[in-house]
């Protein structure tokens, strides 16, 4: 690792704009596939992943289910207010991104749907200039509300897609809570799994739920002055124990995401597997970091100045993986949410 590393604005490279993918591909597995070792790197499609991974491989994907988390409102003097639910604290009250934020003080209501739903502001946050809203709603009606009324929080980079609601979803999507996709797991579909299965390479899941703060530029200038948005994560008993058998018999933990990868190692265990349970992460990892239990990585193409972009680094090396971006550009992959993938099989935490 050196001093350049370390700084925001080396994590910086042009990307045109034609280049940012505004739907997915179809079928999902038809994505193109960047496959990196240790020596070189070569592209595939992603439905070949059965013949690039290995019998006894585990691959761990977050079962989050993004929310409708965009709602737009109305004040009683009939101006136009957007708001973005974020993280609950309980679950009618919501820490939320508001535009216009300046004309929603605390005390400020807001109706959706015609009034369908009101909100009232209750606090704001200073970390990120949101604030925090009460809905005055029986707790078990709000999500059929929020399902009626809110909208798919597709990222501001996607401004010209057509593509429908569940295609920002996976298929393995359970669990409601985030505002974000895990978007390397869009790749696979069904069929692809019963290939994986065929070859003897099995899955089991994680869950966080994916907030704003993972996908939020770095704004300090040292990258270690940043600090992490906080993001609720589980591991079951059934998913440890599947870590522990792959360990035992000599197979890879292949994190299906940057979601994964950070979910695996916050709850590592210091011998290669993890403790189940719930809690909350704010595990930024970046050039330096030693990976305890994740030992291969499928991810989308990232932001500039991302932390996303700093963990992939952290696998490969910073100049490594601007030089293979910048291949990928050229040779005309597709990036961000809807985009293509890599499969990252060095770094970890065992010799791949």
């Amino acid at each position: 690792m050196s001093e350049r590393d370390l700084l925001t604005d080396s994590y910086d490279y042009d990307l045109p704009e034609a280049s940012i993918a505004q739907n997915p591909v179809e079928p999902r597995d038809q994505a193109r596939l960047l496959v990196v070792d240790r020596e070189d790197h070569r592209h595939c499609r992603f439905f070949e992943l059965p013949d690039l991974l290995a019998p006894g491989d585990l691959l761990v994907l977050n079962d989050t289910r993004v929310i409708p988390a965009r709602l737009f409102g109305e004040k009683p003097t009939g101006g136009r207010v957007e708001v973005l639910l974020v993280e609950p604290r309980t679950p009618t009250e919501w820490l939320c991104l508001v535009k216009p934020a300046r004309r929603l003080g605390i005390g400020a209501r807001v109706e959706f749907g015609g009034g369908l739903l009101a909100a009232v502001v209750v606090g704001s946050d200073e970390r990120t200039g949101g604030r925090w809203l009460t809905f005055e709603v029986e707790a078990e009606d709000f999500e059929p509300l929020l399902a009626k009324l809110g909208q798919m929080p597709l990222p501001p980079y996607i401004t010209r897609s057509s593509a429908r609601p569940e295609q920002y979803q996976t298929i393995y999507a359970r669990r409601p809570g985030a505002v974000a996709a895990p978007t390397a797991g869009l790749h696979f579909t069904d069929r692809l799994f019963e290939q994986l299965a065929a070859r003897g390479i099995e899955h089991t899941h994680v869950t966080l739920h994916v907030g704003l703060g993972t996908f939020r530029p770095v704004a300090v200038e040292r990258i270690t002055d940043h600090t992490m948005h906080s993001e609720w994560l589980e591991i079951s008993a059934e998913a440890a124990a599947a870590i522990r058998r792959t360990r035992a018999r000599g197979g890879r933990v292949v994190a299906v995401g940057t979601t994964s990868a950070r979910t695996l190692e916050t709850c590592a265990a210091g011998d290669g597997s993890v403790i189940p349970g719930e809690r909350r992460s704010e595990l930024f990892i970046y050039p330096g970091y030693r990976w305890q239990v994740v030992d291969a990585l499928i991810t989308n193409f990232h932001l500039p100045r991302s932390t996303l972009l700093m963990m992939v680094s952290s696998l490969i090396g910073r100049e490594r993986l601007l030089s293979l971006y910048g291949e990928a550009v050229g040779d005309g992959y597709r990036f961000y949410s809807f985009g293509d993938a890599m499969l990252i099989l060095t770094g970890g935490c065992r010799t791949l």
